[in-house]
């Protein structure tokens, strides 16, 4: 008989000669694909070098591509700076005693999260235009902004409370014991822990916000993020193929640098402290299905 493991049996000669017929398999079936789609692009004309030559020069960079990634840098950061502490607000809020807190925040939440993150920006944009006197050229930039915080910081509510509830009961109860208050517990045992754990689920969230604010520049809103900013080069070079692969590129890099900025955080987190013994890590966004009652650790905001 095989040997165990916690997860799975470690296969057999049988097995291990199936998984790697499967690889194979799978390697030619991608190679086709990918050859098909070279095919295509290639009797379209869309390797040919007189479309792929401006992103070789200077100006097309200065004036098109790093100017929108500077807007969507700043809209994604923006957003996550602002969504981060609305959600850790608004998370502990859905776990108060008190249900005059609880039921509101819930409502805000379950609100946010069930209208698109581009409906939130139009009714932004559309709200910052006829009802306040920002000045027209940030406008479209407060309404990405807003429809980001709004959307993934009821997201990040959820994360919060997931990641705090999945904490022992222990814990809450020894700080209650020692004498601290409900508040004290909170944001000095309780929150602390949590953050290792919801960690992998929060950088899935910011790594959503990155890639939104393409949502930003669509014709209402006018926001001139990456893509948008690229539209240009299209029109004077007829590439939008290779304008829409480096644009995509940029986007892969950016978000493996910040998976690789989460990845170095989270192992300098765990050399720092470790996670309570029967914590349960969060590594997705989780649903509404844990009821705040439930967090029997006698603390309210």
């Amino acid at each position: 008989m095989s040997a165990q493991t916690v997860l799975y049996d470690i296969p057999g000669p049988k097995a291990r000669v199936r998984n790697w017929l499967y690889t194979i398999l799978f390697l030619l079936v991608l190679a086709l694909v990918v050859y098909y789609v070279y095919v295509g692009f290639d009797e379209k004309g869309q390797w040919a070098g007189a479309l792929w030559k401006p992103f070789i020069e200077g100006s097309t960079w200065t004036q098109f591509l790093l100017p929108g990634l500077l807007n969507t840098l700043k809209a994604a950061g923006l957003a996550i700076v602002i969504a981060l502490p609305i959600g850790a607000l608004l998370g502990i809020g859905r776990l108060s005693e008190h249900k005059w807190i609880r039921v509101p925040v819930g409502a805000i939440v379950e609100f946010f999260r069930a209208i698109p993150v581009l409906l939130l920006m139009v009714f932004a944009a559309a709200f910052y235009s006829f009802y306040t006197d920002i000045n027209a050229e940030i406008r479209p930039l407060f309404a990405a902004v807003t429809g980001l915080v709004l959307y993934n910081g009821s997201v990040m509510a959820e994360v919060f409370r997931a990641g705090i509830l999945s904490l022992p009961k222990g814990q809450g109860e020894a700080a209650s014991a020692l004498g601290m208050r409900k508040t004290q517990i909170m944001m000095t045992v309780l929150l602390p822990q949590a953050v290792t754990l919801m960690l992998p689920a929060l950088v899935s969230q910011l790594v959503v916000i990155l890639k939104d604010t393409a949502l930003a520049g669509q014709l209402t809103i006018n926001f001139d993020e990456l893509i948008r900013a690229s539209g240009p080069l299209t029109g004077l070079y007829g590439n939008t193929i290779p304008s829409l692969i480096v644009v995509a590129i940029i986007f892969i890099v950016l978000n493996l640098i910040l998976s690789w900025f989460a990845t170095w955080l989270e192992n300098k987190l765990a050399r720092r402290k470790k996670a309570p013994k029967g914590a349960k890590p969060v590594h997705d966004t989780p649903a509404s299905v844990v009821d705040a009652t439930d967090f029997n650790t006698g603390r309210s905001l």
